[in-house]
């Protein structure tokens, strides 16, 4: 907020970042057809006048530059006209056009109130990178809204109103004047060379008068960004939601990338649906951040678009959420759940629950017969933990299978069906811990999966179901409870039901349809297979560090270190480890005397007496640093989420020891665009508990290589942390575990 005078005035700032457009004409072609949009266009009525201000070109014709001033008659109250004291805004606009290099830089600003307001466009035309013959365009733009007499809101929508229209009109004007030039027997114009003649001489030009639209830059309207058949007016749904979408959008403008790390207008148009201008900028600028900022895998445009629309495209909010599911699904390996996971045998028989198909809209359809189910049975024999993984695995499947029907139909599917039958259904599935992990599972699959369910069918729903419901409920996101049909009874076989949504082949046979199930019947699990609550608990730390992976935990005052004996000098020591939970500091240690036995009072001092806990301490408290044992390697600080890969070769034989110390975060520093390492670190609930999982081995130096060593590493010193690769040891395995590459990783260390 800027103070004026006793006046607070909010500082509004909207960005907007295009897809690449594509014209599947020559780059000269489109010039052509561009050129035709001055002095004035009858396509874009508030364009009202241009003058040619500047003109000049190169002695060989290929640099020509061009500045107009272009008035718009921006659609605004006339009462707000008559307080701003004018009719047009004026825009200036400065076109540079490379012949040579066959590009078009464009850029805008507004001479009209550029004190309270700015606004900023630039343009760029140029060659397709793979097909010489095709133009493509890219655009962003900026609005900075310092003050308008008190009706800066106003101003601001607008300004949004107009610049979305002109956007959505933009490939439909190139497009006339492309077929205006064919018609007109011009399909090609050759190519600028050195004995090309040189363009006319510069000619100034004095300003008619003419209207202008303060925030909406049609100066440069060429944009092709596909307009959903619903949206055509200007006025319509979409706008006004892009309009409430950028309110309260403030993320730093980001440039474009490679042209590799571009999304094609075509490609989100066949790939990820119709997407209004605003919310392509949306996804586009979090797609971008992503792949600046976070060092993991990054998610697949899809899902990106999920969490936005989750969020309502409110930038700041979806990354967030994505934010912290993208730690979540790289501390449980997630990613290769399908992989790694295999469910037992008990889950295949007893889980009443399977993909079936597609409903009519070409989304897959899972069928869960939850009436069926011996929910206390299955947590009782499974425990909550194997019933969670056993979900996601579902949720896992149906994103893949999301992918196969979007190629499949031909058009983009991101969501599935979910049919609930509830014959069946009783007080027993009221079960207290049965609901209880029913409601976890909801939990994380809200904040892991949105907008993944299209639509949810409830069928046969008893008396019972409104208490069910009740505890359930409130938990769903409101969106999600919208997506909720239920039929009482058989009121689903009639007018407006199952077969309003899903093909009457494909009907289920227990639902009267003609179309076998290979859901299983269910059935009471046999209470032979129940298990105590300590053999689940066990199990569920079996399965998390089921690798070749040791997990430790580490307090405030209470590090874990690992000791390792090396015989022969010039050893290396290997390691790679991932930060489940907290920041933590890597220290490695050598010392000429063995350490005494593993101490447990610091665990004692912080009230954990489980053996399941793994914490050893060895540096002694008596020890002298620099005396009784030396540091080796600076300390390197690992915030949670990281996976770190490196390895250290040895000087002396002797003892190591490897520690992973407790690190007090810092408060983030507030920047204007901040790294995903501080978003989590705002997010973090505070604890003095941290976890790793860490694996390490010891090789000999014939048995190692060294890759990706950047210049700041010296390969002939010994001592140095580097990643490597082993061809005799499990330690290269590792790779497949991680959701980052071993190169991020291994250059992550190596820079710090």
């Amino acid at each position: 907020m800027a103070v004026v005078g006793v006046t607070l005035i909010p500082i509004m700032v909207q960005k907007y970042q295009s897809p690449v457009r594509v014209y599947k004409h020559p780059f000269e072609l489109v010039m052509a057809a561009y050129e035709r949009r001055f002095p004035t266009c009858h396509l874009i009525p508030m364009f009202v006048a241009s003058d040619v201000m500047v003109e000049e070109a190169s002695e060989d014709g290929s640099t020509h530059r061009i500045e107009r001033r272009c008035a718009l008659d921006v659609d605004a109250p006339r009462l707000l006209k008559r307080i701003a004291g004018v009719d047009y805004v004026y825009f200036s606009q400065k076109n540079t056009l490379n012949r040579k290099e066959r590009t078009l830089h464009i850029e805008s600003h507004n001479e009209t109130f550029s004190n309270r307001v700015i606004i900023h466009e630039t343009c760029c035309y140029s060659v397709h990178p793979e097909n010489e013959e095709w133009t493509c365009f890219e655009q962003t733009a900026s609005l900075d809204i310092k003050s308008f007499f008190g009706f800066e809101s106003t101003v601001e929508k607008i300004a949004m109103k107009q610049y979305a229209s002109s956007i959505n009109k933009g490939k439909e004007i190139i497009e006339f004047y492309l077929k205006e030039l064919q018609d007109e027997g011009i399909t090609h114009i050759p190519r600028w060379s050195s004995s090309s003649d040189s363009p006319p001489p510069p000619r100034p030009t004095s300003l008619s008068t003419s209207p202008p639209d303060p925030p909406k830059l049609v100066i440069t309207p060429a944009v092709s960004i596909p307009l959903p058949a619903n949206a055509k007016d200007s006025t319509s749904q979409d706008t006004k939601q892009d309009i409430a979408t950028l309110q309260t959008d403030s993320l730093t403008e980001i440039l474009a990338g490679t042209p590799e790390d571009k999304l094609d207008a075509d490609y989100i148009k066949r790939y990820l649906g119709d997407l209004t201008p605003l919310q392509e900028s949306c996804l586009i600028r979090l797609r971008k951040w992503l792949q600046e900022t976070h060092k993991g895998k990054i998610p697949k445009d899809e899902h990106i678009l999920r969490f936005l629309r989750a969020r309502d495209f409110n930038i700041d909010k979806a990354r967030e959420i994505l934010c912290q599911s993208l730690t979540w699904r790289k501390q449980h390996q997630v990613d290769y759940l399908l992989e790694t996971w295999s469910s037992p045998q008990v889950l295949q028989d007893y889980y009443t629950g399977g993909w079936h198909h597609h409903d009519r809209d070409g989304r897959p359809l899972y069928i869960l017969r939850l009436g069926q189910m011996d929910t206390k049975g299955l947590v009782r024999a499974l425990g909550e933990e194997s019933l969670l993984r056993h979900v996601l695995s579902i949720n896992e499947e149906g994103l893949r299978r999301c992918e196969e029907n979007t190629k499949v139909f031909g058009r983009p599917i991101s969501c599935w069906t979910c049919l609930v039958d509830l014959e069946g259904l009783n007080m027993r599935h009221l079960w207290r811990p049965g609901v209880k992990a029913l409601l976890r599972i909801i939990e994380v699959v809200e904040a892991n999966y949105p907008e993944t369910l299209g639509r949810l069918l409830i069928l046969r729903a008893p008396r019972v179901f409104p208490v069910l419901w009740t505890l359930v409920s409130p938990f769903i996101d409101e969106n999600t409870r919208k997506k909720f049909l239920i039929y009482a009874g058989n009121d689903y076989q009639g007018p407006g039901g199952l077969v309003d949504y899903i093909d009457k082949e494909i009907i289920p046979d227990f639902l009267g349809g003609e179309c076998m199930c290979e859901v299983p019947e269910g059935g009471l699990v046999p209470k032979s297979m129940y298990r105590t609550a300590e053999e689940v608990e066990n199990e569920d730390i079996r399965l998390w560090t089921e690798t070749i992976y040791q997990s430790a935990s580490i307090f405030k005052g209470a590090p874990h270190e690992l000791l390792i004996e090396i015989i022969d000098a010039s050893s290396v020591i290997t390691w790679d480890f991932d930060v489940c939970k907290g920041d933590v500091v890597f220290n490695i240690y050598h010392s000429k005397r063995a350490p005494q036995a593993p101490r447990k009072e610091a665990l004692v001092a912080h009230g954990i007496t489980s053996p399941v806990v793994n914490n050893v301490q060895l540096i002694d408290k008596s020890w002298t640093l620099g005396q009784d044992y030396s540091m080796v390697e600076s300390p390197l600080t690992c915030k949670e989420g990281e996976s770190v890969q490196g390895s250290h070769i040895t000087r002396w034989p002797g003892f190591y020891i490897l520690q992973w110390k407790f690190h007090n975060m810092p408060a983030c520093s507030a920047t204007n665009l901040p790294r995903v390492d501080d978003v989590l670190a705002t997010l973090q609930v505070s604890s003095h508990k941290c976890k790793v999982m860490y694996y390490t081995e010891v090789l000999g130096s014939e048995d190692f290589r060294f890759v990706n060593v950047t210049a700041c590493c010296d390969v002939q010193s010994l001592g140095s942390m580097t990643s490597l690769e082993s061809s005799h040891s499990g330690f290269s395995q590792l790779s497949a575990a991680t959701t980052s590459s071993s190169q991020s990783q291994a250059s992550s260390m190596i820079s710090r």
